[in-house]
């Protein structure tokens, strides 16, 4: 295949959104920086447009410069920083950029996220187009899991991830941004989904020292919840990443401090989340003392921190059978997952989950597939509930179900693939997909769920 074949084929494949036809064409010799054939621009500035991070790292993986210089003076790079997402912006930023990047262009660049930051998109957005309308916004997930808010005005479009951004450049650069800064940075939009709440606890856990754990639990005696939320989900994150770590029984012990004293039970609740990742010897203790507080997030921490706990007392299997029974429904599914675990629970974990099943709770049906699909329950009403959710909306509920009953080598299974339905991208290597690819091999079934899923 000529050069300019494959690169035209790696520009349709990039406009396309598939990041792997990428890889394998710039694998083969086409070139990174060629140029799409409307704009006259590399093909990278198409692929921050499109906000595809996925090609965009497949394309700077492959070679592509994000800091060539385009027609209006900008790079790519500054394109990847207005468009306001953190996942185009990391995926454009490449490796080491402290040391690419001299420092005149690092100082550009930092500017550029703090006026993005202080000014904020939809003013932003003013600026560029002279529009002076209200904008249009709507939330999109940026990246795998995190949330942003995008604005379109005057023809053009932005995310609100500059914060994240500017966490992200002041890390990349090794700028030591006082503790209290980010902080305030997070929690400006209190969501532990967001953008730039995500970016902020990151750099904090890749900056571990004594100075920067000292300084982010100093303000779990903030008096604003946000910020003593915002610790608590810091060493969560603390104790699922370095669990391991020498300051992890400090960690622990203040968290089982935290939970005696906290008021809030937003805050409280994330304290104990934070808690269930660690090792402590008050973990039982610390998940009976609050098993019936009067907030039911408080409530659903407790199951989770007994769970950790692995303490199956008379006490414990109380307060967890009282839960399987709780006004919540949140609270009962947790009460499930963790009495799932013990036999003594079983039987009454397994029929709450057929209720859930059963009941109108539509948000919580995935975590109730997933619950009754993997257990040891094995009677029949179990086995009815996945067969019934083969009928709902969602794909993943569906092809839990159907994973429950391959699991059983129920005699619906069959009829529980066909309704799964066809399986797009992303599940090459999941291993519900095995399980009903081996019961159709098994049974000597045709495969029609996705192509190549066989090989996963």
């Amino acid at each position: 295949m000529t050069g300019s074949e494959l690169n035209r084929r790696l520009v349709s494949a990039a406009l396309s959104g598939d990041a792997d036809a990428v890889r394998d064409l710039l694998h083969e010799g086409a070139d990174p920086n060629t140029s799409d054939s409307e704009g006259g621009l590399p093909i990278l500035c198409a692929a921050v447009a499109a906000y595809d991070a996925s090609v965009t790292e497949a394309l700077m993986d492959g070679g592509a410069d994000p800091d060539r210089e385009l027609p209006d003076g900008g790079t790519p790079l500054w394109r990847a920083l207005d468009s306001g997402s953190p996942a185009v912006f990391e995926s454009a930023l490449g490796k080491e950029p402290r040391l690419r990047l001299p420092k005149q262009e690092r100082e550009r660049l930092l500017a550029r996220a703090r006026s993005w930051y202080e000014t904020g998109p939809v003013e932003g957005l003013r600026r560029r187009t002279g529009a002076r309308g209200p904008a249009v916004s709507v939330r999109v997930t940026d990246g795998d899991y995190d949330w942003v808010d995008q604005y379109a005005l005057g023809g053009l479009v932005v995310r609100a991830g500059h914060g994240a951004i500017l966490t992200s450049l002041e890390w990349s650069f090794r700028i030591p941004t006082p503790v209290d800064q980010l902080i305030d940075r997070a929690v400006r939009i209190p969501d532990e989904e967001h953008v730039d709440w995500s970016a902020v606890w990151l750099t904090l856990t890749r900056r571990h020292c004594e100075e920067v754990l000292s300084a982010t639990l100093a303000q779990r005696d903030h008096p604003d919840p946000r910020h003593r939320r915002f610790v608590a989900d810091y060493l969560r994150a603390r104790g699922i990443i370095a669990c391991d770590s020498p300051s992890a029984e400090r960690e622990s012990g203040i968290l089982a401090a935290w939970a005696t004293r906290e008021p809030d039970g937003a805050v409280l609740a994330k304290v104990l989340e934070a808690f269930a990742e660690y090792e402590h010897p008050d973990m039982e203790a610390t998940g009976l003392r609050h098993a019936a507080h009067p907030d039911p997030r408080v409530r659903l921490r407790a199951a989770t921190v007994l769970d950790a706990s692995e303490a199956r007392s008379p006490e414990t299997r109380t307060a967890l059978l009282a839960l399987l029974g709780d006004p919540d429904a949140r609270v009962r599914l947790e009460a499930c997952r963790v009495g799932l675990q013990d036999d003594a629970l079983l039987a009454p974990a397994a029929e709450e989950l057929v209720r859930l099943a059963e009941g109108p709770y539509e948000q919580l049906r995935g975590g109730v597939a997933e619950a009754l699909a993997s257990s040891r329950a094995r009677m029949p009403a179990v086995a009815d509930a996945l067969a019934a959710l083969l009928a709902d909306g969602n794909q993943l509920v569906r092809l839990e179900a159907a994973y429950g009953l391959a699991l059983r080598d129920d005699p619906r299974t069959g009829e529980a693939i066909e309704r799964v339905g066809p399986l797009g991208v992303g599940f090459e290597h999941d291993h519900r997909v095995d399980a009903l690819w081996d019961w159709n091999r098994d049974n000597n079934r045709p495969w029609r769920l996705s192509v190549g899923a066989g090989d996963a």
